[in-house]
């Protein structure tokens, strides 16, 4: 396929994605009210600051939420985008990866959501001591959420994006082993970024899964490529 054609391919990939993830919005803004409860259970009492604030939170949670919702259309039409550049033997593999990408990615947020976040938010609460009262905005708080939740659904499906890369012939093992040290060191610079809290027990519980499914994913990637030497 020429270069126009794989352009053309992927703009009907992303306008898909789009569709779904429109949809999925509209559909969460029929529970908005229980969304937000369930958002902000953790933190409590909150406040808004200005008259449009209530409205562009509500937007802002509908729209993840939409995207959270279409996620198993996007991550379809992700490994649909792929699929030409792989053999037919390799195509069997994709199609566990549909679900498999939406079930780390909602694994992800859920262990960002139930042990992460709560971690994350009682240490920022606790920081004032007695000298300082929090008092939490809405805005503030969801955006704490999304940074501590997101990232973790998009790392818990690097094992799926390495083995893809792997079966497209786009990276091998040994490479992949050499950059070890590397990636540790990167983890824990990515998790210092991304995490909006300095404790380094937070940046752990980032750094430390994202390791562990680096190791998974060369581990995978290594009996496929065996199994591919034994076939040849």
């Amino acid at each position: 396929m020429p270069l126009t054609g794989h352009l053309a391919e992927l703009r009907k990939r992303i306008l898909y994605s789009l569709a779904a993830v429109l949809a999925g919005t509209v559909i969460c803004l029929f529970f908005i009210q229980n969304l937000i409860s369930l958002l902000t259970a953790p933190a409590g009492h909150l406040y808004f600051a200005r008259p449009a604030e209530v409205f562009v939170i509500y937007m802002k949670t509908a729209v993840i939420a939409g995207f959270i919702l279409a996620s198993p259309v996007v991550f379809f039409q992700f490994w649909r985008f792929i699929l030409p550049a792989m053999t037919d033997r390799e195509r069997t593999w994709t199609i566990l990866f549909v679900p498999l990408s939406v079930a780390l990615f909602l694994g992800g947020i859920g262990f960002s959501y139930f042990f992460v976040m709560p971690q994350s938010l009682h240490f920022l609460m606790a920081f004032g001591g007695e000298n300082f009262t929090p008092l939490l905005s809405m805005e503030s708080y969801l955006e704490f959420v999304l940074l501590m939740i997101l990232p973790f659904g998009v790392i818990f499906n690097m094992p799926l994006l390495m083995t893809a890369l792997s079966l497209a012939g786009l990276v091998q093992g040994k490479t992949l082993k050499k950059g070890r040290k590397f990636i540790i060191l990167g983890s824990f610079i990515l998790a210092a970024v991304i995490t909006p809290t300095p404790d380094i027990l937070t940046q752990s519980l980032l750094a430390l899964p994202a390791i562990g499914l680096y190791e998974i994913s060369l581990h995978f990637i290594g009996l496929l490529e065996k199994a591919k030497n034994r076939r040849l």
